[in-house]
């Protein structure tokens, strides 16, 4: 694809061109930096950062300063890649106006291209303000995340008739409420093919299969960084974690034994100017 700004434009082009689309997620500078000179074509500042950058068990205690906070944090290394950023629980729940004041302050405060909220129906009402409002949103549907404690944990959705009717029935209502992309989580490949089919904007699949208009990866599972959980659909495309270990495992040797710093890492001083402090 070009490399030009990646936009919501973009999105719906790279579906007609059957360009897949790339996302992974980023929650601070130095990452985002790194992920945009790599080429990524979108950027999600997800809630996992909850789990992944803070240590909470789920994603229900992030917070809007949070999202906030690591949006900018985000946005600031980020030329090209469009960044999105998750809307956590209670931050569109409440009402019309609390959603979109919420969803405006990622954009304005933090300067996010676009929001994803999780859910079908049940926030269609959320989706039409936010949208009425300019302010691009993108959807989120299967495994929702914030919805773990009434689907009794983080399981494969839409395995049965009903459910998977209840998936592409939201679907569908979820593109004709304005969206411009849903993120389909933890559902069957194949349930994921007729959606994606059905629809005329790009699905992004995680735990979805290979029929999905795009993939996201939580970054820190990709490079084998976050060793609390490691899903089934991940691929680990480096062992970072491995790395960093060792690497400060040698850190904390070389200072020990003595080897570091040494003349290459100090800074000199003429010997006249220490004669004079001595």
């Amino acid at each position: 694809m070009t490399k030009n700004k990646f936009t919501v434009s973009s999105f719906l082009e790279s579906k007609k061109k059957k360009h897949n689309i790339s996302m992974l997620t980023a929650y601070e500078y130095s990452t985002a930096k790194l992920l945009d000179e790599a080429g990524v074509d979108s950027i999600l500042v997800g809630d996992s950062l909850g789990m992944v950058m803070l240590g909470y068990d789920n994603t229900l205690q992030v917070t809007m300063a949070d999202m906030v906070h690591h949006c900018k944090a985000v946005t600031r290394g980020v030329k090209r890649a469009m960044v999105v950023g998750d809307m956590p629980f209670l931050s569109y729940h409440v009402s019309v106006e609390e959603s979109i004041k919420n969803a405006g302050r990622l954009v304005q405060e933090a300067n996010v291209s676009a929001v994803k909220l999780e859910g079908g129906k049940e926030v269609i009402d959320k989706i039409h303000g936010i949208v009425k409002a300019q302010i691009p949103v993108m959807g989120h549907l299967g495994l929702t995340p914030q919805s773990v404690n009434m689907l009794g944990g983080f399981k494969v959705q839409g395995k049965d008739e009903e459910r998977a009717k209840v998936i592409l029935e939201d679907a569908l209502r979820l593109q004709e409420a304005g969206v411009f992309s849903i993120v389909l989580e933890c559902i069957p490949e194949k349930l994921a093919k007729v959606i994606s089919e059905k629809l005329d904007i790009p699905t992004i699949g995680i735990g979805a299969g290979k029929y999905c208009d795009g993939q996201v990866l939580v970054t820190q599972d990709m490079l084998g960084m976050y060793t609390d959980f490691t899903p089934k659909f991940v691929k680990q495309y480096a062992s970072l974690g491995n790395n960093i270990k060792e690497s400060v495992e040698r850190y904390i040797e070389e200072i020990q034994i003595g080897t570091f710093p040494t003349d290459a890492h100090v800074f000199g001083i003429s010997e006249s100017v220490l004669e004079k402090l001595y």
